[in-house]
């Protein structure tokens, strides 16, 4: 600080004081060469080795190091441009331009940029000044002669999209980004002829890009919000619009739509956790708040017709599930949705109509095992339902507990006790209980219950001779005329 030694400070002004200070300032902040070049070498090798990230944090303290060599921000601009950071890469090559305006290699980065921006004539002006340095560049001269093509490209695809082409539209808008894939505006343009030809998969797609292209855009997290709940995407929804109201907790169409869709969200959540304990009713009463908070977005309301066609066929209301699963299919066919429409049918004892429906399914979902499954269970069930039903016995839903199906049992033997009976009334009710204790008896034993809920009577010595197994009636001692003298305890 030698040279400060000499100033005569009587004379100098405070301005002038001010001015000397930060040029100190700056000096002593500056790192020593040894170590710009040290993170210069650094940066080198994660960029050999593809780590980008690591490379771009020391080429950014060489950078802070030495702000004025024009070097480290062209580094650091080409790992910006491998990260596609175009924001960033065009300001470092441009730095870079005001450093050194001959540095031919940043001008082509520089150009290259441009032209995945689509800033169309700001790339046809560097691929130009690239060639006047370098005639003989390749890609320089044919960029430049190509340009033009491009930007008149762009501007019929944005007179296509004004004339609703959409679809031609939509194909030149593709050509276009596999030149200029940084461009939003063309992201943009692509988007909204999606949702015109009603792709909105595609569209969100499309504005995801341009978020991320357009950092901390509240319009563009709201229009992505809403696309996904029309798609009946409402966890993925209440996402984005959170992140609309991160930027702006008041946002005028955030606000609401978050208030709506955290409430459909939380609901739709409940049906599935309540499934799944096998709360059933309560499943049913959360896919009804559904239809009461929203009644116009298709795909939110086939889900919660979804959720009532599923509970209410688990729920053994098999006419109530039919009409749910019904208003369901016509909102959009669904393999799941057919599947559980056809045990509906089951329930009833539609068995013809619950194949095709299990058929229908599988058309539409080619290898579902459910829907394989169901047609094989539903042909046993037709022809189990020629026989002896032991759930219709003893009066109990399929899904009864083993106590239940005891106290529906002990019921049914008082009420067709032999001893109540006289005469040929006594017959049927020597038949009739012996139908209630062959349903106890299958009903409250794991293996027999399983074996008949698939479709074979486990009492059925034919079913059994057929399926390999061995056959023991317990009403043996009744089938060779013995007279009845019941003293059964109920237990």
């Amino acid at each position: 600080m030698d040279y400060l030694v000499n100033i005569n400070w009587n004379k100098v002004t405070p301005c002038l004081v001010l001015l000397v200070l930060e040029v100190v300032l700056e000096f002593s902040d500056c790192a020593t060469p040894a170590e710009v070049n040290k993170h210069l070498e650094l940066g080198r090798d994660f960029l050999a080795r593809g780590q980008l990230s690591d490379a771009l944090t020391h080429y950014h303290a060489a950078v802070e190091g030495d702000p004025h060599n024009y070097l480290t921000y062209f580094k650091r601009g080409t790992v910006y441009y491998a990260l596609g950071k175009a924001k960033f890469a065009l300001q470092d090559f441009t730095k870079v331009l005001e450093l050194k305006p001959d540095f031919t290699s940043a001008r082509l980065q520089r150009a290259n940029v441009y032209l995945k921006l689509a800033q169309y004539r700001e790339a046809k002006e560097d691929f130009l000044h690239v060639t006047y340095a370098d005639p003989y560049n390749e890609e320089a001269i044919n960029q430049y002669h190509r340009v033009d093509e491009y930007a008149d490209d762009l501007r019929l695809a944005e007179a296509y999209y004004r004339g609703a082409d959409h679809r031609a539209a939509v194909e030149l808008a593709t050509r276009l980004l596999e030149v200029s894939p940084w461009s939003a505006q063309l992201r943009q343009l692509r988007a909204e002829c999606y949702i015109a030809l009603n792709d909105l998969f595609s569209a969100v797609s499309d504005i995801r890009s341009v978020n991320r292209l357009q950092q901390d855009s509240t319009d563009g997290y709201y229009r992505l919000a809403t696309l996904l709940y029309r798609l009946g995407h409402v966890s993925d929804a209440l996402k984005e619009i959170r992140e609309c109201l991160k930027l702006d907790p008041e946002h005028k169409k955030c606000f609401p739509f978050y208030k709506k869709v955290k409430k459909v969200d939380k609901f739709l959540l409940d049906c599935e956790q309540l499934s799944e304990s096998r709360d059933f009713a309560g499943c049913i009463a959360s896919a009804n708040k559904v239809l009461k908070t929203e009644d116009e977005v298709t795909l939110v309301v086939f889900e919660a017709r979804k959720w009532l066609c599923s509970c209410s066929v688990k729920e053994e209301l098999y006419t109530e599930a039919l009409a749910e699963c019904g208003a369901a299919l016509a909102l959009q066919r669904d393999a799941r949705v057919l599947c559980d429409r056809a045990d509906a049918l089951l329930g009833l004892d539609m068995f013809e109509d619950a194949i095709h429906s299990f058929k229908e399914a599988l058309e539409l979902e080619e290898g579902l095992q459910r829907a394989k499954d169901g047609i094989s269970r539903a042909q046993k069930l037709q022809k189990q339902s020629e026989q002896r039903d032991y759930y219709k016995i003893l009066n109990v839903k399929r899904s009864a507990s083993k106590q239940e199906i005891i106290k529906a049992y002990r019921k049914a033997a008082q009420k067709w006790h032999p001893d109540n009976f006289q005469g040929d009334e006594k017959k049927l009710a020597e038949k009739k209980f012996i139908d209630v204790a062959a349903a106890k008896e299958v009903l409250t034993d794991p293996e027999k219950r399983a074996q008949f809920d698939a479709g074979t009577d486990p009492l059925d010595p034919e079913a059994q001779r057929q399926g390999g197994g061995p056959f023991h009636s317990p009403f043996h001692h009744f089938q060779h005329g013995s007279p009845f003298q019941f003293k059964f305890h109920f237990n």
